[in-house]
Order: structure tokens, then C-alpha cells, then sequence
């Protein structure tokens, strides 16, 4: 077999490649099956500037490097390129590569579909056909999917979500999450999945986050199509689905990119700007136009072919800055002396230009701690123009609260009400994910004080506080029903948990809350601006008591929403009212269905004109310990 001259690529896609504006890569570089000259095989390009030789070899050729060497094209892409006649899908390859410095490389192909099963670290010729049952989800996407709509996020890692019971150290395929998690996530009521990331990556210990098949759905679970079944059948009952994407690092295997043509192509070459110290990974060289070009494509291939919904950017925080995790005089700086990365900079606008301009209804969601500005601010208002933000300093400071005994709480009262002074300043989305439950952490049930009852009753009114705070809400799994193991991706979650009232409780109470969140407007229509909060009391820290209002477009779906943070039974409390109106309980942590103690106020209480927290009319309630209640204008 030889390998003949063809080309994918017009000058065009030349020009915009070099330039860092082609974002559909995965449709010229990698391995494609077409006929040429009526002969089947395969297309195979590779972009390796500085190597010297470039073939392909695999198990078609015996692995031999003279068998097929690929043509460099002659203009100054570095790309190359040729077409192999009956090589088919399923066979396996590598790029053999002398490089730059006359070493001898075999690297996997950065554009591969479908990748060997780890440890195996070769690529895979593969198709991408499917036929979509989706078009009714998509045509509808830009309504369930809008900043103005309920977004709660099941955030899972599937291989250990659930396993196989017959065999625990076997992983779920594609299609057998599909069978359980779709049923699973209609009746608990979450409305977006988040799935930790898939792309391909050959340690298992890393999660996902350090890939080397960018454009690879993992073969752990099974073949691309496999991947898009499971996101289609999500698709048909209206569940949003949002992936892990990793473009701020990649690992150094000799078969990634690292080091791809005997030189730092993907990565800085700057080991200050190159080298996460961290995480033992590479950092990409955001400066490369090709670079940008790649990961953009990524992110648009992900959109394109299996039809994602968003994209939670991991780690954004660590590429924004060059200071990240290192000490000041071991930093790079920028050309005017600061500690912006002004590539990463560059590449994350043209990103969410990139991925808003070309996809409707689809979300990008940064996963930032710093304090850089404008994170949602639209890339033309001079932002990043993400469409949302991690608000990991809510959630560090909700933590560290619920962590006290109930007796010291007052002391600590301001760390709950301080998150509103900046809720506004960005569209924030209140996570609890797979980060606060590993490494020493502890579970979330066990990081609530007090005995069993009372940690469960701690855990409950910590969901419905974050629910109905403003903002966007993820949950790792497991949280949901009070797993109580730290997380660990080896083994499936302790399901067997729910046979115990306490777990089946705390289920149920998650099951409630998701369903409280998405039929009340008033926890969803204003998200992210002032109009949509306003505190009735945030100062009675005495008794560790906070209350506020919900508000919607409309007065009638108002909400006022009142916490005990001691399991002190509060009895006739009084409660200044936003309005004179009657008003019913709708939802208390307190009930016996959850395993509470069962403290309800079932009648309709009555305004009466009697001041207090300010306002001319009142209500008394009898407020549950360590609970949460929410009460609506009623009958």
C-alpha cells in the first residue's frame, strides 16, 4: 500500500488555522474514512511543524515506519498529510515521528475519535455517523436552557455512579448508564446532568482531567455512538447535559501531546508558563494561534457532534494567571509585567464568542476562584463572556459555617449573609462537587456537627439554603442521599445507604427541593440581578435565624423563606411580611416524610398590623430546629 497525495485542507482553512481562527479542525485533521480515486481508505493528517519525518504505522503495516510516510505539505502550516487505500475503521495507529532533534517518537493522534482501551495506547480509525432522535430537544434548548430558567446540575463521574453489582470492579457502558441514570434523574427532578470529563485519558486515578484524546469519548464505556445514545435518551426527557472540559493542562505520556514533534508544540516552552506544579501536567501555549485554533475546535466538535448542552471549564483560575500555585519570584510575567496570561486571555473571549455565535441554547461554565473581573460579562462589554461562574466563595464560607456547632453559630453569623454583598457582581452557580468529598474532606453528611439526627437535619436545611438562594445549583452525586464515604472513583456509591430512614429522608428531601426550585419562579426568574433577593432579617444572630424574599416577575409568586440554624424550637416567631397577604407553609425540612421531627405549621397564617423587621405587617410562625421553611401567599 502507498500513501497518496491528497489534502482535506484548502488554502483557506490554511489561513485561518495559522491565524487561530479555525474552529472545525476535527472535520480536516485526525483520521477519515473516504474514497479516493475509487478506493477506500483512510485520510490521515497531522500538524508536526518541526519534525523531520511524520508516518503512519499501525496494525495494517506490521507497525513499520517505511511502510507509509505521510507528505509535508509545502506551504508553512507544518501540516501532514495522505491518503492510505483499505485502511478501514477499527484499525488501530500511531504517528511515527522523527523529531526535530532526530529522536524517534510515536505519538497518538491528537484529532482521534475513538481511542485503544487503557492501557493500550493507540489510536482508533473510527466514523462519526449517528442518526439524531433529538430535534425536538434542541428546538427547544434555548428556553430550558436560558439564565432566567431552573438550572440544577447532577454532577457524576460514570464510572462510579454506579457498578455493575454482579461484577463491582466492572464499569457501567453508555448504554447501560443510560438504562438507569435517565429514570433516575426524571425522578429525582435535577434538570441538567454534568458528566466529569470523558474525553479519553489513560490514568484512571486523574478522573478525566488529564486527557490525552481530546476529541475521544472514553472507551472505558463503550464507542462515540455509545456516548451520543446516552446523551440522546437524556435529550428526550428534556434533561440538559453539560461535560468536563479540560483545556488548561494536559499530561506528559509519551503518547499525548507533550513534546509532539520532538519539540514544546501544544505546551509553552516556558516551563514558568509550561508547567503546572501541581498537577505534574503541561499547561497549553495559549500564544500558539494553532494552539487556540485546537482547543476551540475541541470545544465546538463537542457541541457538534454529540450535541453537549454546555461545557463546565475546568481549572480557569489556573490559566488566567501565571502566578497560579507558584511563589511570586518563580512566575513569569506578561510583556507589561504582570501576571495575566494575555494568551489564555485571548483564547478564553474567542471561545465563548466561538461557542455563542455558533450554538444556540448551549451554556459555558467556569470553574474560577480568583477575583478576575467581567468572568460573565459579555466579551463586547469587555468581559470573558462565560455564562456563568463557579461561586466557590459561597460555598467555602456556607461551609465553614454549617462545620460550627449550632452554639457558636452566632459568632459567625456574618459568613451566610456576606455572599450577597457580590451574588450579583457575576452569574453565579452554587456548586457542592465532587472537590469538597475527597482528599481528607470528609463526606458531606459528616461535615455537619452534632448527633445523627442532627447532622442529617444540618444537611437538609443546607440544601434548601442553597436553593433557594439566587443563583444556579450543582450537586455532586452521592450528596443527594447523604453518602457517607468520602468519594471514591474505584468503587460504585453506597446505594445500599437508602434502606436507612435517615439516607432515604435526605433523598427525599433533595427530590422535594428540586421540585420546589423548578415550579417556583420566584427561585429561578431572577437569578442573577438584586430584584430577585431582598433580606427581611439578616441581623438575628442571637438565634441564628435568617430570612428572605424570593420574588419573581409577578407579586404573587413571591416566596419568604426563613432558616434555624440551632435546634432551638422556635415558637410564635415574628416575621415581618413583604406584604399584607395571607400567607401557607409550602415546604419545610422539618417533615417526618424527610426524617425530621415533624414540627409543621399546617394552618394559613394571618397578617397581622404589627411591626417588625421594619415593615408594618406581620406574621407569627413557629420555626422548626435546624430547618428550613418556605412559605407563599395562600388561601
Amino acid at each position: 500500500m502507498e500513501v497518496l497525495a491528497h489534502s482535506l485542507f484548502s488554502d483557506f482553512d490554511i489561513s485561518l488555522f495559522i491565524s487561530g481562527k479555525h474552529f472545525r479542525l476535527y472535520e480536516k485533521f485526525g483520521a477519515h474514512l473516504i474514497k479516493l480515486n475509487g478506493a477506500d481508505g483512510t485520510y490521515f493528517a497531522v500538524w508536526a511543524p518541526n519534525a523531520q519525518t511524520v508516518s503512519v504505522i499501525g496494525d495494517f503495516n506490521h507497525w513499520d515506519k517505511e511502510a507509509h510516510s505521510l507528505n509535508r505539505r509545502l506551504d508553512s502550516s507544518g501540516i501532514w498529510e495522505g491518503f492510505i487505500p483499505n485502511v478501514q475503521k477499527g484499525a488501530v495507529y500511531k504517528y511515527a515521528i522523527t523529531g526535530f532533534d532526530g529522536s524517534a517518537i510515536e505519538k497518538g493522534d491528537p484529532y482521534a475519535t475513538r481511542w485503544e482501551h487503557p492501557p493500550k495506547t493507540a489510536s482508533v480509525v473510527w466514523d462519526m455517523d449517528y442518526t439524531w432522535k433529538d430535534k425536538a430537544w434542541l428546538k427547544k434548548r434555548p428556553k430550558v436552557n436560558a439564565l432566567n430558567a431552573p438550572m440544577s446540575v447532577y454532577e457524576l463521574h460514570l464510572g462510579s455512579w454506579q457498578r455493575d453489582p454482579s461484577n463491582p470492579k466492572r464499569v457501567l457502558t453508555y448504554k447501560e448508564i443510560a438504562a438507569s441514570l435517565v429514570p433516575y434523574i426524571l425522578d429525582m427532578g435535577f434538570t441538567h446532568v454534568e458528566l466529569m470529563p470523558i474525553m479519553e485519558y489513560p490514568y484512571y486515578p486523574s478522573w478525566g482531567y488529564q486527557i490525552t484524546g481530546y476529541f475521544a469519548a472514553s472507551s472505558r464505556h463503550g464507542t462515540p455512538q455509545e456516548l451520543m445514545f446516552l446523551i440522546e435518551e437524556l435529550h428526550k426527557n428534556n434533561i440538559a447535559v453539560i461535560l468536563d472540559w479540560v483545556p488548561s493542562h494536559f499530561p506528559g505520556d509519551a503518547h499525548g501531546l507533550y513534546n509532539f514533534d520532538g519539540t514544546h508544540l501544544y505546551e509553552h516552552a516556558d516551563m514558568r508558563k509550561g508547567f503546572h506544579p501541581d498537577w505534574k501536567s503541561y499547561i497549553f501555549n495559549y500564544d500558539r494561534n494553532e494552539v487556540r485554533s485546537f482547543l476551540i475546535s475541541n470545544a465546538l466538535y463537542w457541541l457538534d457532534k454529540f450535541h453537549a448542552d454546555g461545557l463546565r471549564v475546568d481549572a480557569v483560575a489556573s490559566m488566567l494567571y501565571f502566578d497560579f500555585s507558584r511563589k511570586a519570584e518563580e512566575a513569569a510575567t506578561n510583556e507589561f509585567g504582570g501576571s495575566e496570561n494575555l494568551g489564555a486571555v485571548l483564547f478564553l473571549k474567542d471561545l465563548n464568542e466561538a461557542v455563542y455565535g455558533n450554538y444556540e441554547g448551549v451554556q459555558t461554565i467556569a470553574e474560577e476562584s480568583s477575583t478576575y473581573p467581567g468572568v460573565t460579562r459579555p466579551v463586547y462589554a469587555g468581559g470573558l463572556g462565560f455564562g456563568m461562574k463557579w461561586m466557590m466563595g459561597w460555598m467555602n464560607d456556607t461551609l465553614k459555617y454549617f462545620k460550627n456547632d449550632p452554639i457558636n453559630r452566632k459568632y459567625h453569623h456574618h459568613q451566610l449573609t456576606f455572599s450577597i454583598t457580590y451574588a450579583f457582581s457575576e452569574n453565579f452557580m452554587l456548586p457542592f462537587s465532587h472537590d469538597e468529598v475527597v482528599h481528607g474532606k470528609s463526606s458531606m453528611i459528616y461535615k455537619m456537627p452534632g448527633d445523627e439526627w442532627q447532622k442529617f437535619a444540618n444537611l437538609r436545611v443546607l440544601y434548601a439554603y442553597m436553593f433557594t438562594q439566587p443563583g444556579t445549583k450543582l450537586l455532586f452525586m452521592g450528596n443527594e442521599f447523604a453518602q457517607t464515604h468520602e468519594w471514591d472513583f474505584k468503587n460504585s456509591l453506597d446505594w445500599h445507604l437508602l434502606q436507612h430512614p435517615p439516607h432515604l429522608g435526605m433523598q427525599k428531601t433533595v427530590r422535594a427541593i428540586n421540585k420546589l426550585y423548578t415550579s417556583e419562579p420566584a427561585l429561578y426568574e431572577h437569578s442573577f440581578s438584586h430584584e430577585g433577593f431582598e433580606w427581611i432579617t439578616a441581623d438575628d444572630a442571637d438565634n441564628s435565624i435568617f430570612i428572605y424574599i424570593r420574588k419573581g416577575k409577578k407579586a404573587k409568586d413571591t416566596l419568604i423563606v426563613i432558616l434555624n440554624l440551632t435546634p432551638v424550637y422556635r415558637q410564635n416567631y415574628l416575621v415581618g411580611l413583604p406584604f399584607k397577604a395571607k400567607w401557607k407553609e409550602i415546604f419545610n425540612t422539618d417533615a417526618t416524610e424527610f426524617f425530621g421531627s415533624g414540627k409543621l405549621n399546617e394552618n394559613v397564617l394571618l397578617p397581622q398590623q404589627v411591626s417588625c423587621h421594619g415593615r408594618e405587617y406581620s406574621i407569627e410562625i413557629n420555626v422548626p430546629p435546624l430547618a428550613a421553611i418556605v412559605l407563599k401567599q395562600g388561601k
